[in-house]
Protein backbone atom coordinates (compact mmCIF):
# COMPACT_ATOMS: atom_id res chain seq x y z
CA UNK A 1 0.00 0.00 0.00
CA UNK A 2 1.20 3.50 -0.85
CA UNK A 3 0.89 6.28 1.70
CA UNK A 4 -0.99 8.44 2.32
CA UNK A 5 -4.14 6.51 1.43
CA UNK A 6 -7.81 6.43 2.36
CA UNK A 7 -10.25 3.86 3.61
CA UNK A 8 -13.92 4.54 4.30
CA UNK A 9 -15.86 2.96 7.16
CA UNK A 10 -19.16 4.70 6.45
CA UNK A 11 -20.69 7.49 4.43
CA UNK A 12 -20.49 5.47 1.22
CA UNK A 13 -23.90 3.73 1.30
CA UNK A 14 -25.91 6.95 1.61
CA UNK A 15 -25.99 10.20 3.57
CA UNK A 16 -25.19 8.93 7.07
CA UNK A 17 -22.38 7.13 8.89
CA UNK A 18 -19.43 9.30 7.80
CA UNK A 19 -16.14 7.76 8.94
CA UNK A 20 -12.89 8.09 7.00
CA UNK A 21 -9.43 6.81 7.86
CA UNK A 22 -6.39 8.59 6.48
CA UNK A 23 -3.46 6.16 6.54
CA UNK A 24 -0.20 8.04 7.01
CA UNK A 25 1.99 4.95 7.20
CA UNK A 26 1.84 1.19 7.85
CA UNK A 27 0.79 1.69 11.49
CA UNK A 28 -0.17 5.35 11.71
CA UNK A 29 -3.50 6.94 10.76
CA UNK A 30 -6.05 9.63 11.51
CA UNK A 31 -9.78 9.08 11.75
CA UNK A 32 -12.03 11.84 10.43
CA UNK A 33 -15.50 11.46 11.98
CA UNK A 34 -16.98 8.30 13.45
CA UNK A 35 -20.65 8.48 12.57
CA UNK A 36 -23.68 6.30 12.88
CA UNK A 37 -25.60 4.94 9.90
CA UNK A 38 -29.26 5.78 10.29
CA UNK A 39 -32.60 4.79 8.80
CA UNK A 40 -32.68 2.41 5.84
CA UNK A 41 -28.95 2.92 5.25
CA UNK A 42 -27.97 1.07 8.40
CA UNK A 43 -26.52 -2.36 7.72
CA UNK A 44 -28.17 -5.28 9.53
CA UNK A 45 -26.99 -5.33 13.14
CA UNK A 46 -25.48 -1.85 12.90
CA UNK A 47 -25.80 0.14 16.13
CA UNK A 48 -23.68 2.19 18.50
CA UNK A 49 -21.90 -0.97 19.68
CA UNK A 50 -20.49 -1.93 16.27
CA UNK A 51 -17.34 -0.41 14.81
CA UNK A 52 -16.08 -2.72 12.08
CA UNK A 53 -12.40 -1.71 11.90
CA UNK A 54 -9.20 -1.91 13.94
CA UNK A 55 -8.33 1.10 16.09
CA UNK A 56 -4.63 0.27 16.44
CA UNK A 57 -2.41 3.09 15.24
CA UNK A 58 -5.14 5.76 15.09
CA UNK A 59 -3.33 8.84 16.41
CA UNK A 60 -6.41 11.05 16.77
CA UNK A 61 -10.08 11.36 15.93
CA UNK A 62 -10.92 14.60 14.12
CA UNK A 63 -14.57 15.68 14.28
CA UNK A 64 -16.01 17.89 11.54
CA UNK A 65 -19.23 18.52 13.50
CA UNK A 66 -21.36 16.86 16.14
CA UNK A 67 -24.37 15.40 14.33
CA UNK A 68 -24.81 11.73 15.23
CA UNK A 69 -24.17 10.58 11.68
CA UNK A 70 -20.65 11.96 12.22
CA UNK A 71 -20.05 11.16 15.92
CA UNK A 72 -22.54 8.42 16.86
CA UNK A 73 -20.00 5.57 16.84
CA UNK A 74 -17.63 7.25 19.30
CA UNK A 75 -18.87 4.93 22.12
CA UNK A 76 -17.89 1.93 19.97
CA UNK A 77 -14.53 3.55 19.19
CA UNK A 78 -13.83 3.95 22.91
CA UNK A 79 -15.04 0.44 23.68
CA UNK A 80 -12.55 -0.85 21.09
CA UNK A 81 -9.72 0.78 23.04
CA UNK A 82 -9.19 4.18 21.40
CA UNK A 83 -7.75 6.65 23.91
CA UNK A 84 -6.32 9.32 21.63
CA UNK A 85 -7.39 12.94 21.46
CA UNK A 86 -10.72 14.00 19.95
CA UNK A 87 -9.85 17.12 17.95
CA UNK A 88 -12.65 19.55 17.08
CA UNK A 89 -13.49 23.23 16.90
CA UNK A 90 -14.11 25.22 20.07
CA UNK A 91 -17.92 25.34 19.62
CA UNK A 92 -17.99 21.61 18.85
CA UNK A 93 -16.07 20.99 22.07
CA UNK A 94 -19.01 22.55 23.94
CA UNK A 95 -21.67 20.72 21.95
CA UNK A 96 -20.18 17.23 21.64
CA UNK A 97 -20.71 16.20 25.30
CA UNK A 98 -24.38 17.24 25.10
CA UNK A 99 -25.00 15.19 21.97
CA UNK A 100 -23.15 12.12 23.24
CA UNK A 101 -24.81 12.32 26.66
CA UNK A 102 -28.25 12.31 25.06
CA UNK A 103 -27.34 9.37 22.81
CA UNK A 104 -25.84 7.47 25.75
CA UNK A 105 -29.00 7.91 27.82
CA UNK A 106 -31.18 6.67 24.98
CA UNK A 107 -29.11 3.72 23.79
CA UNK A 108 -26.89 2.56 26.65
CA UNK A 109 -27.86 3.72 30.15
CA UNK A 110 -29.71 6.55 31.86
CA UNK A 111 -28.22 5.78 35.29
CA UNK A 112 -26.94 9.21 36.45
CA UNK A 113 -23.60 8.14 37.91
CA UNK A 114 -22.76 6.03 34.85
CA UNK A 115 -23.71 8.86 32.48
CA UNK A 116 -21.61 11.33 34.47
CA UNK A 117 -18.54 9.05 34.38
CA UNK A 118 -18.90 8.57 30.65
CA UNK A 119 -19.22 12.29 29.90
CA UNK A 120 -16.29 13.16 32.19
CA UNK A 121 -14.23 10.62 30.28
CA UNK A 122 -15.27 12.13 26.94
CA UNK A 123 -14.42 15.64 28.12
CA UNK A 124 -10.96 14.44 29.11
CA UNK A 125 -10.25 13.43 25.49
CA UNK A 126 -11.61 16.52 23.75
CA UNK A 127 -9.01 19.00 22.47
CA UNK A 128 -10.62 22.25 21.21
CA UNK A 129 -8.85 23.86 18.25
CA UNK A 130 -9.30 27.45 17.03
CA UNK A 131 -10.42 27.88 13.44
CA UNK A 132 -7.69 28.70 10.95
CA UNK A 133 -4.67 27.56 12.97
CA UNK A 134 -2.42 24.59 12.19
CA UNK A 135 -2.13 21.89 14.84
CA UNK A 136 0.55 19.16 14.77
CA UNK A 137 -0.89 15.66 15.19
CA UNK A 138 2.16 13.59 14.19
CA UNK A 139 5.73 14.91 14.29
CA UNK A 140 8.40 12.28 13.94
CA UNK A 141 11.42 11.71 11.66
CA UNK A 142 10.19 11.19 8.12
CA UNK A 143 6.53 11.99 8.90
CA UNK A 144 4.82 15.21 9.88
CA UNK A 145 1.05 15.66 9.83
CA UNK A 146 -0.72 18.88 10.72
CA UNK A 147 -4.44 19.67 10.59
CA UNK A 148 -6.32 22.92 10.29
CA UNK A 149 -10.05 23.45 10.80
CA UNK A 150 -11.97 25.92 8.64
CA UNK A 151 -15.59 27.00 8.98
CA UNK A 152 -17.99 24.79 7.01
CA UNK A 153 -21.23 26.73 7.57
CA UNK A 154 -23.33 23.63 8.32
CA UNK A 155 -24.00 24.32 11.99
CA UNK A 156 -22.25 26.12 14.82
CA UNK A 157 -18.71 24.77 15.08
CA UNK A 158 -18.86 22.73 11.88
CA UNK A 159 -15.55 22.53 10.06
CA UNK A 160 -13.85 21.10 7.06
CA UNK A 161 -10.48 19.55 7.80
CA UNK A 162 -7.21 20.26 6.02
CA UNK A 163 -4.58 17.56 6.59
CA UNK A 164 -1.09 18.54 5.49
CA UNK A 165 1.47 15.71 5.40
CA UNK A 166 5.23 15.74 4.91
CA UNK A 167 6.66 12.33 3.95
CA UNK A 168 10.39 12.86 3.56
CA UNK A 169 10.56 15.36 0.69
CA UNK A 170 6.96 14.86 -0.46
CA UNK A 171 4.16 17.16 0.71
CA UNK A 172 0.51 16.17 0.27
CA UNK A 173 -2.68 17.85 1.44
CA UNK A 174 -5.99 16.05 1.93
CA UNK A 175 -9.18 18.02 2.61
CA UNK A 176 -12.29 16.46 4.19
CA UNK A 177 -15.33 18.62 3.57
CA UNK A 178 -17.49 17.19 6.36
CA UNK A 179 -20.95 18.64 5.71
CA UNK A 180 -20.82 21.97 3.91
CA UNK A 181 -23.57 24.44 4.72
CA UNK A 182 -26.00 26.02 2.30
CA UNK A 183 -25.46 29.61 1.21
CA UNK A 184 -27.25 32.19 3.31
CA UNK A 185 -27.38 30.43 6.67
CA UNK A 186 -28.90 33.15 8.87
CA UNK A 187 -26.57 32.53 11.83
CA UNK A 188 -23.27 31.37 10.41
CA UNK A 189 -20.43 32.87 8.42
CA UNK A 190 -20.10 31.77 4.77
CA UNK A 191 -17.80 28.97 3.64
CA UNK A 192 -14.46 29.86 2.07
CA UNK A 193 -12.92 27.18 -0.21
CA UNK A 194 -9.54 25.68 0.77
CA UNK A 195 -6.44 27.24 -0.72
CA UNK A 196 -5.13 23.82 -1.71
CA UNK A 197 -6.38 20.24 -1.90
CA UNK A 198 -4.42 17.47 -3.57
CA UNK A 199 -7.17 15.03 -2.61
CA UNK A 200 -10.65 16.31 -1.70
CA UNK A 201 -13.12 14.07 0.12
CA UNK A 202 -16.39 15.83 -0.70
CA UNK A 203 -19.92 15.34 0.58
CA UNK A 204 -22.67 15.02 -2.06
CA UNK A 205 -25.98 15.10 -0.15
CA UNK A 206 -27.56 17.57 -2.60
CA UNK A 207 -25.24 16.93 -5.51
CA UNK A 208 -28.19 16.57 -7.88
CA UNK A 209 -30.19 19.73 -7.09
CA UNK A 210 -30.21 23.47 -6.55
CA UNK A 211 -31.85 25.08 -3.53
CA UNK A 212 -34.67 27.60 -3.88
CA UNK A 213 -34.01 31.17 -2.82
CA UNK A 214 -34.10 31.69 0.95
CA UNK A 215 -36.82 34.30 0.55
CA UNK A 216 -39.16 31.65 -0.89
CA UNK A 217 -38.92 29.54 2.24
CA UNK A 218 -39.78 32.54 4.43
CA UNK A 219 -42.90 33.25 2.37
CA UNK A 220 -43.98 29.62 2.57
CA UNK A 221 -43.35 29.57 6.33
CA UNK A 222 -45.47 32.69 6.78
CA UNK A 223 -48.17 31.15 4.61
CA UNK A 224 -48.21 28.00 6.75
CA UNK A 225 -48.55 30.11 9.89
CA UNK A 226 -51.49 31.95 8.33
CA UNK A 227 -53.14 28.58 7.61
CA UNK A 228 -52.59 27.46 11.20
CA UNK A 229 -54.18 30.65 12.51
CA UNK A 230 -57.14 30.25 10.17
CA UNK A 231 -57.62 26.53 10.89
CA UNK A 232 -56.97 26.79 14.63
CA UNK A 233 -54.36 24.12 14.04
CA UNK A 234 -50.85 23.23 15.10
CA UNK A 235 -47.84 23.22 12.81
CA UNK A 236 -45.69 20.25 13.79
CA UNK A 237 -42.06 20.63 12.78
CA UNK A 238 -39.94 17.50 13.32
CA UNK A 239 -36.56 19.14 13.70
CA UNK A 240 -33.08 18.04 14.57
CA UNK A 241 -32.05 19.47 17.92
CA UNK A 242 -28.76 20.75 16.59
CA UNK A 243 -28.54 23.32 13.81
CA UNK A 244 -31.94 23.21 12.14
CA UNK A 245 -33.85 24.09 15.31
CA UNK A 246 -31.72 27.16 15.98
CA UNK A 247 -32.03 28.30 12.35
CA UNK A 248 -35.81 27.95 12.53
CA UNK A 249 -36.03 29.88 15.80
CA UNK A 250 -33.92 32.66 14.32
CA UNK A 251 -36.22 33.00 11.30
CA UNK A 252 -39.42 32.73 13.35
CA UNK A 253 -38.20 35.49 15.65
CA UNK A 254 -37.55 37.71 12.64
CA UNK A 255 -41.00 37.03 11.16
CA UNK A 256 -42.70 37.78 14.49
CA UNK A 257 -40.55 40.88 15.00
CA UNK A 258 -41.49 42.31 11.60
CA UNK A 259 -45.17 41.48 12.08
CA UNK A 260 -45.14 43.28 15.42
CA UNK A 261 -43.45 46.35 13.92
CA UNK A 262 -46.01 46.49 11.11
CA UNK A 263 -48.98 45.63 13.33
CA UNK A 264 -49.95 42.77 11.03
CA UNK A 265 -52.49 40.19 12.20
CA UNK A 266 -53.22 36.80 10.71
CA UNK A 267 -56.62 35.74 9.34
CA UNK A 268 -58.91 34.16 11.91
CA UNK A 269 -61.43 31.36 11.26
CA UNK A 270 -64.37 33.80 11.10
CA UNK A 271 -62.56 36.42 9.08
CA UNK A 272 -61.53 38.35 12.17
CA UNK A 273 -57.81 39.07 12.52
CA UNK A 274 -55.75 36.95 14.89
CA UNK A 275 -52.84 38.57 16.66
CA UNK A 276 -49.52 37.02 15.65
CA UNK A 277 -48.13 38.12 19.00
CA UNK A 278 -50.36 35.53 20.69
CA UNK A 279 -48.99 32.62 18.63
CA UNK A 280 -46.86 30.37 20.87
CA UNK A 281 -43.66 28.86 19.48
CA UNK A 282 -43.20 25.67 21.51
CA UNK A 283 -39.77 24.08 21.72
CA UNK A 284 -40.41 20.59 23.06
CA UNK A 285 -36.99 19.00 23.26
CA UNK A 286 -34.74 19.12 26.33
CA UNK A 287 -31.68 18.49 24.15
CA UNK A 288 -32.62 21.28 21.73
CA UNK A 289 -33.07 23.62 24.68
CA UNK A 290 -29.60 22.84 26.04
CA UNK A 291 -28.05 23.21 22.60
CA UNK A 292 -29.88 26.49 21.99
CA UNK A 293 -28.47 27.78 25.28
CA UNK A 294 -24.94 26.94 24.06
CA UNK A 295 -25.67 28.66 20.73
CA UNK A 296 -26.65 31.79 22.64
CA UNK A 297 -23.47 31.64 24.73
CA UNK A 298 -21.33 31.27 21.60
CA UNK A 299 -22.71 34.29 19.76
CA UNK A 300 -19.13 35.40 19.01
CA UNK A 301 -19.17 32.69 16.30
CA UNK A 302 -22.34 34.07 14.68
CA UNK A 303 -22.23 36.10 11.48
CA UNK A 304 -22.32 39.89 11.50
CA UNK A 305 -26.05 40.21 10.77
CA UNK A 306 -26.98 37.92 13.65
CA UNK A 307 -24.66 39.75 16.04
CA UNK A 308 -26.20 43.05 14.94
CA UNK A 309 -29.63 41.84 16.08
CA UNK A 310 -28.21 41.16 19.51
CA UNK A 311 -26.75 44.66 19.56
CA UNK A 312 -30.26 46.01 18.87
CA UNK A 313 -31.49 44.34 22.04
CA UNK A 314 -33.23 41.45 20.29
CA UNK A 315 -32.76 37.83 21.37
CA UNK A 316 -33.13 35.70 18.21
CA UNK A 317 -32.95 32.41 20.14
CA UNK A 318 -34.77 33.45 23.32
CA UNK A 319 -37.72 35.68 22.34
CA UNK A 320 -40.86 36.20 24.44
CA UNK A 321 -43.21 33.94 22.45
CA UNK A 322 -40.83 30.99 22.75
CA UNK A 323 -42.07 28.42 25.26
CA UNK A 324 -39.73 25.61 26.34
CA UNK A 325 -41.21 22.32 27.49
CA UNK A 326 -38.89 20.38 29.77
CA UNK A 327 -40.49 17.50 31.69
CA UNK A 328 -42.31 14.59 30.09
CA UNK A 329 -45.41 15.35 32.17
CA UNK A 330 -45.50 18.90 30.85
CA UNK A 331 -44.96 17.55 27.33
CA UNK A 332 -48.01 15.30 27.61
CA UNK A 333 -50.09 18.21 28.94
CA UNK A 334 -49.15 20.31 25.90
CA UNK A 335 -49.98 17.47 23.49
CA UNK A 336 -53.42 16.98 25.08
CA UNK A 337 -54.11 20.72 25.19
CA UNK A 338 -53.29 21.32 21.54
CA UNK A 339 -55.24 18.25 20.47
CA UNK A 340 -58.39 19.23 22.33
CA UNK A 341 -58.47 23.02 21.86
CA UNK A 342 -58.56 25.37 18.92
CA UNK A 343 -55.43 27.22 19.92
CA UNK A 344 -53.04 27.64 16.98
CA UNK A 345 -49.39 26.97 17.73
CA UNK A 346 -46.06 26.03 16.22
CA UNK A 347 -44.33 23.03 17.77
CA UNK A 348 -40.69 22.18 17.14
CA UNK A 349 -39.91 18.75 18.54
CA UNK A 350 -37.35 16.00 18.00
CA UNK A 351 -36.52 13.84 16.36
CA UNK A 352 -36.11 15.10 12.86
CA UNK A 353 -37.02 11.85 11.08
CA UNK A 354 -39.97 10.98 13.37
CA UNK A 355 -38.35 7.67 14.36
CA UNK A 356 -38.62 8.44 18.07
CA UNK A 357 -38.65 11.29 20.54
CA UNK A 358 -41.46 13.62 21.50
CA UNK A 359 -42.61 14.40 17.97
CA UNK A 360 -44.15 10.91 17.83
CA UNK A 361 -46.69 11.73 20.55
CA UNK A 362 -47.75 14.86 18.68
CA UNK A 363 -48.12 12.86 15.47
CA UNK A 364 -50.25 10.23 17.20
CA UNK A 365 -52.50 12.95 18.56
CA UNK A 366 -52.81 15.11 15.45
CA UNK A 367 -52.06 13.19 12.24
CA UNK A 368 -55.71 12.22 11.83
CA UNK A 369 -57.01 15.80 12.16
CA UNK A 370 -56.93 17.99 9.00
CA UNK A 371 -56.68 21.17 11.10
CA UNK A 372 -53.02 20.41 11.70
CA UNK A 373 -49.98 20.44 9.45
CA UNK A 374 -46.69 18.54 9.45
CA UNK A 375 -43.86 20.64 8.08
CA UNK A 376 -40.58 18.98 7.11
CA UNK A 377 -37.50 21.16 7.08
CA UNK A 378 -34.85 18.46 6.88
CA UNK A 379 -33.81 15.37 4.97
CA UNK A 380 -35.87 12.22 5.64
CA UNK A 381 -33.81 9.04 5.28
CA UNK A 382 -35.39 6.11 3.51
CA UNK A 383 -37.18 3.74 5.84
CA UNK A 384 -38.00 6.33 8.51
CA UNK A 385 -41.56 7.33 9.52
CA UNK A 386 -40.72 10.85 8.43
CA UNK A 387 -40.07 9.68 4.88
CA UNK A 388 -43.43 7.86 4.84
CA UNK A 389 -45.32 10.93 6.06
CA UNK A 390 -43.42 13.21 3.69
CA UNK A 391 -44.50 11.00 0.77
CA UNK A 392 -48.12 11.89 1.65
CA UNK A 393 -47.59 15.49 0.53
CA UNK A 394 -50.09 16.13 -2.23
CA UNK A 395 -51.26 12.49 -2.20
CA UNK A 396 -54.85 11.59 -3.06
CA UNK A 397 -56.90 10.09 -0.21
CA UNK A 398 -55.52 9.02 3.13
CA UNK A 399 -52.32 7.11 3.74
CA UNK A 400 -51.73 4.95 6.80
CA UNK A 401 -48.54 4.97 8.83
CA UNK A 402 -47.34 2.70 11.61
CA UNK A 403 -46.35 4.58 14.77
CA UNK A 404 -45.34 2.38 17.69
CA UNK A 405 -47.30 -0.59 16.37
CA UNK A 406 -50.59 1.19 15.61
CA UNK A 407 -51.78 2.43 12.24
CA UNK A 408 -52.75 6.10 11.85
CA UNK A 409 -54.33 7.78 8.86
CA UNK A 410 -52.49 10.86 7.62
CA UNK A 411 -55.26 13.45 7.32
CA UNK A 412 -53.17 16.41 8.45
CA UNK A 413 -51.67 18.63 5.78
CA UNK A 414 -48.08 17.78 4.86
CA UNK A 415 -45.53 20.15 3.38
CA UNK A 416 -41.79 20.26 2.82
CA UNK A 417 -39.87 23.49 3.24
CA UNK A 418 -36.80 22.48 1.25
CA UNK A 419 -35.12 25.87 1.49
CA UNK A 420 -34.02 25.04 5.03
CA UNK A 421 -31.46 22.51 3.93
CA UNK A 422 -28.31 22.55 6.01
CA UNK A 423 -26.29 21.21 3.07
CA UNK A 424 -24.70 22.95 0.12
CA UNK A 425 -26.41 22.36 -3.22
CA UNK A 426 -24.73 21.25 -6.42
CA UNK A 427 -23.57 24.74 -7.39
CA UNK A 428 -22.02 25.37 -3.97
CA UNK A 429 -20.32 21.97 -3.91
CA UNK A 430 -18.82 22.54 -7.36
CA UNK A 431 -17.79 26.05 -6.32
CA UNK A 432 -16.06 24.69 -3.21
CA UNK A 433 -14.09 22.14 -5.27
CA UNK A 434 -13.23 24.63 -7.99
CA UNK A 435 -12.27 27.32 -5.50
CA UNK A 436 -8.85 25.83 -4.79
CA UNK A 437 -5.93 27.61 -6.44
CA UNK A 438 -4.53 24.60 -8.28
CA UNK A 439 -6.01 21.38 -9.65
CA UNK A 440 -6.71 18.59 -7.16
CA UNK A 441 -5.35 15.22 -8.19
CA UNK A 442 -8.54 13.48 -7.10
CA UNK A 443 -11.98 14.16 -5.65
CA UNK A 444 -13.70 11.33 -3.76
CA UNK A 445 -17.47 11.68 -3.30
CA UNK A 446 -19.05 10.48 -0.06
CA UNK A 447 -22.19 11.11 2.00
CA UNK A 448 -24.84 11.04 -0.72
CA UNK A 449 -27.38 8.89 -2.50
CA UNK A 450 -26.21 7.20 -5.71
CA UNK A 451 -28.20 9.58 -7.93
CA UNK A 452 -26.73 12.66 -6.21
CA UNK A 453 -23.18 11.33 -6.52
CA UNK A 454 -23.63 10.52 -10.20
CA UNK A 455 -25.01 13.98 -10.97
CA UNK A 456 -22.30 15.72 -8.96
CA UNK A 457 -19.60 13.66 -10.68
CA UNK A 458 -20.79 14.93 -14.07
CA UNK A 459 -20.99 18.55 -12.84
CA UNK A 460 -17.53 18.40 -11.32
CA UNK A 461 -15.98 16.86 -14.43
CA UNK A 462 -17.52 19.62 -16.58
CA UNK A 463 -16.05 22.26 -14.27
CA UNK A 464 -12.64 20.59 -14.09
CA UNK A 465 -12.49 20.25 -17.88
CA UNK A 466 -13.54 23.88 -18.32
CA UNK A 467 -10.57 24.89 -16.20
CA UNK A 468 -8.20 22.56 -18.02
CA UNK A 469 -7.72 20.38 -14.93
CA UNK A 470 -7.14 16.63 -15.21
CA UNK A 471 -8.73 15.94 -11.82
CA UNK A 472 -10.10 12.44 -11.32
CA UNK A 473 -13.59 12.31 -9.75
CA UNK A 474 -14.57 9.03 -8.17
CA UNK A 475 -17.35 7.73 -5.98
CA UNK A 476 -15.88 6.36 -2.76
CA UNK A 477 -16.58 2.73 -1.95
Amino acid sequence: MEFPSLSHHGGTRGVTGSCHQLHLGPSTSLLVDCGLEQGGEAAPGTDTSSLGFDVQGIEALVITHVHLDHVGRIPALLAAGFRGPILCSEPSARLLPLVLEDAYRLSISSEPAQVARYIDFIRGLIVPLPFGQWHAVVDRPGLICRIRLQRAGHLLGSAYVECDMQHGQANTRYVFSGDLGACGNPLLRPVQPPERADVLVLESTYGDRLHPHAGDRRQRLEGAIDRALADKGTILIPAFSLGRTQELLYELEDILHRKALLGIAGPGPDGDPVDWSQLPIILDSPLAQRITSVYRDLHEYWNEEAKARLAEGRDPLGFSQLISVDTHARHQQVVNYLKSTGRPAIVIAGNGMCSGGRIVNYLKAMLEDPRHEVMFVGYQAKGTPGAVIQACEGAEGFVQIDLDGRMYEVKAKVMTLSGYSGHADQAALVGFAAGVQSAPTAIALVHGESRAKTALTAALLRQMQARGWATQVQIAR
